[in-house]
């Protein structure tokens, strides 16, 4: 079978992994000695669907995006126009993102801060909690099911959120059997990067009322937020629309506003 996209993106996370066995106990240190972040759930509650607005250069699906984006800037802007939570992307060969730039927004702005790349180990827990995170996104195709139970588990030891997601009614299934702070699911199948909002739909309708749930990808205008929230989403995740944006405030704010619908669960 040819190595999928998401195979390439893993194997070279895990080679990035292996070059921080020798600070573990530098990384764990740090982790200790950070202030507490503001809670996820603060974003998760609310009215309206939230909008978790993206903060990143480029993606293997969209190629360059905003090579010269200025983390602080674009996650100062967002808030200011509405955003509950800003996601920062931290892989550096896929999506030109970094720990810096985690960092630096978690400093800048008052609202949660999540951490997106692909973990797969405790030492990027580590490395998300110094960094002043507030969650992590756990995607349940890149892991074992020990490993998610794994990883899950000694995220809340940090005092992380859990954002896990998924792609698949299985994959659902497996994210719920470890109590996530929240599902998100994702349009983009990660294999391809080809994105389908129907499948979304369908996928968000079987998420339980109690588990809030967050739409991520293909989520560009306002009647995207429309189409996720009738399909009974909680919040958005939204990059590429956002990031590349001249007036990233104003783009946030056209997506704020939409009023939740539930799931009837």
């Amino acid at each position: 079978m040819p190595e999928t996209k998401l195979d390439a993106i893993l194997t070279a996370t895990r080679d990035r992994v292996a070059s921080l066995r020798a600070r573990a106990r530098e990384l764990e240190r740090l982790a200790a000695a950070a202030p507490p972040p503001p809670r996820f759930t603060l974003a998760l509650a609310g009215r309206d669907v939230g909008v978790i607005a993206e903060v990143k250069r480029r993606s293997p699906s969209a190629g360059s995006i905003r090579e010269d984006l200025d983390p602080v800037a674009h996650a100062r802007a967002y808030t200011q126009g509405g955003a509950v939570a800003i996601s920062v992307l931290t892989d550096e060969l896929h999506f030109g993102g970094s720990l810096d730039d985690l960092a630096r927004v978690a400093s800048a702005v008052r609202v949660p801060v999540l951490r997106k790349d692909f973990i797969l180990d405790e030492l990027q827990l580590y490395e998300a909690r110094a960094a002043g995170a507030s969650a992590v996104l756990l995607i349940v195709r890149a892991l074992t099911a020990d490993g998610l139970r794994a990883l899950a588990r000694a995220a809340r030891d940090q005092g992380l959120g859990i954002l896990l997601e998924v792609h698949s009614a299985g994959e659902l299934e497996l994210a719920l059997a470890v109590d996530p702070t929240a599902v998100g699911v994702n349009s983009r199948d990660l294999a391809t990067f080809a994105v389908d909002l129907g499948r979304a739909e369908r996928l968000v309708a079987l998420v339980p009322g109690g588990v809030p749930v967050i739409a991520e990808s293909g989520i560009a205008t306002r009647p995207d937020v429309e189409r996720m929230a009738a399909a009974g989403a909680d919040l958005v995740l939204v990059g590429t629309s956002v990031a590349g944006n001249v007036d990233p405030e104003g783009a946030v704010r056209e997506l704020t506003g939409v009023r939740r619908q539930g799931r009837g669960r």
